[in-house]
C-alpha cells in the first residue's frame, strides 16, 4: 500500500516546474525522521551545515539561504523533514536577514526544479525588496528551473556552477475529468453554480480549455515580467530568449553554461569554491592594519610593562 504523495499535497494547482522535477511529485510524503543535514564547504574551507528545516545560517556576516526541492507556499512537512523551501518561509527569511545587523549580504543556493505557482509572488517580491537594501547573490547548484528560476532571477547577481541548468520559464496545469464510470461502477458528475464555470474547467471541452489557457497565460505573463525586471531584459525579448527556435512559442527550455550567459539568464559560471572565495573576499572580516600611531602606542606600552 502506497502512502500519500507530494502530488496529492500540491493538488491540481497550476505548476511552474520543469519535467525533471515531475518524478519528485510521485514521492510519498515523509512520515519518519528528518533526513541527514546539508553541508557545504564555505569561506576559508570551513563547513556550513543546514539542519533539515533550517531556513538560513549566518557565516562571517553572510546569510546562506538554501532553496531546495519542490517549492510550495507553506508545506511545513516538506520543509521540516526534507529541507525543501517554501514561499512563505523564504519571504520571512529575506525579511529577517535584511533587518539583521549581523548580515552584510545574502547568498541564495538553488537546487530546485520549481513547484507551485500559488504563493510564489511573496517570495519573488521578498527577494527583490531585499536586494534593494543589501546585496543578494545567487548560485545555481545544480538547478533553478521554472518557479526556482522565477525567484533566482531577482538576485542582484546570479551564477551557475559548471553543468547547472536554468530556465523552464512558463506554467502548466494538470486536471482529471470524469469520462466514464469510476471504479465503483458509478458515474461521477460535477456541476458548478451559474457564474462559476471557471471553478473547475472541463478540459475535454473547448470552453474548458480556453478558461484554463487564459489562467495559465496570465500567470506566465507575471513570470515573464518578473524575469525581465530581475535580469534587466525587455519584457518582449524574454520569450524569444527562452526558445531554441525562431518561434517564441517554443520557449520553456532549460539552458546552461555559455548559452545561459549569452541569453542574459545568468551573469557568470563559477565553481562552488570560486564562488565562495569571491563572496569571502567581498564580506569576510579583514585583518586589522596597524597604523603608525597604534604601533608606537603598542611599543610604549611594552616598554612601560618591562619597567
Amino acid at each position: 500500500m502506497t502512502g500519500t504523495t507530494i502530488a496529492a499535497l500540491v493538488g491540481a494547482a497550476p505548476l511552474a516546474i520543469c519535467e525533471h522535477g515531475l518524478p519528485m511529485l510521485a514521492m510519498d510524503l515523509p512520515t519518519g525522521e528528518a533526513v541527514a543535514p546539508i553541508e557545504i564547504t564555505a569561506l576559508g574551507g570551513e563547513a556550513i551545515q543546514f539542519e533539515r528545516g533550517q531556513r538560513f545560517t549566518v557565516h562571517r556576516g553572510v546569510a546562506f539561504v538554501p532553496v531546495r526541492g519542490v517549492l510550495t507556499p507553506n508545506s511545513a512537512m516538506l520543509e521540516r523533514y526534507l529541507g525543501w523551501a517554501t514561499y512563505h518561509g523564504l519571504a520571512e527569511t529575506m525579511a529577517a536577514v535584511t533587518a539583521s545587523d549581523e548580515v552584510q549580504a545574502t547568498v541564495m543556493l538553488f537546487d530546485t526544479p520549481g513547484g507551485s505557482v500559488v504563493g510564489i509572488q511573496a517570495a519573488v517580491q521578498a527577494v527583490r525588496a531585499a536586494a534593494q537594501i543589501k546585496p543578494v547573490h545567487g548560485l545555481v547548484h545544480p538547478l533553478a528551473a521554472s518557479a526556482g528560476y522565477w525567484i533566482a532571477s531577482q538576485c542582484g547577481d546570479l551564477s551557475v556552477t559548471p553543468g547547472s541548468w536554468v530556465g523552464s520559464v512558463g506554467t502548466m496545469a494538470t486536471s482529471v475529468q470524469p469520462m466514464q464510470p469510476g471504479g465503483s461502477g458509478d458515474q461521477v458528475f460535477i456541476q458548478t453554480s451559474a457564474h462559476a464555470g471557471a471553478k473547475r474547467p472541463d478540459p475535454s471541452t473547448d470552453e474548458g480549455k480556453q478558461l484554463t489557457q487564459v489562467r495559465l497565460d496570465t500567470m506566465e505573463g507575471e513570470f515573464l515580467a518578473a524575469v525581465a525586471e530581475g535580469r534587466g531584459i525587455a519584457v518582449g525579448d524574454v520569450p524569444g530568449r527562452m526558445s531554441r527556435t525562431d518561434n517564441a512559442a517554443d520557449g520553456g527550455d532549460v539552458f546552461w553554461g555559455a548559452d545561459a550567459i549569452s541569453r542574459g539568464l545568468v551573469d557568470a559560471e563559477e565553481t562552488l569554491p570560486d564562488f565562495l572565495a569571491r563572496i569571502g573576499g567581498l564580506y569576510a572580516p579583514k585583518p586589522r592594519v596597524k597604523t603608525r600611531a597604534a604601533t608606537a602606542l603598542a611599543a610604549a606600552a611594552q616598554a612601560q610593562a618591562s619597567l
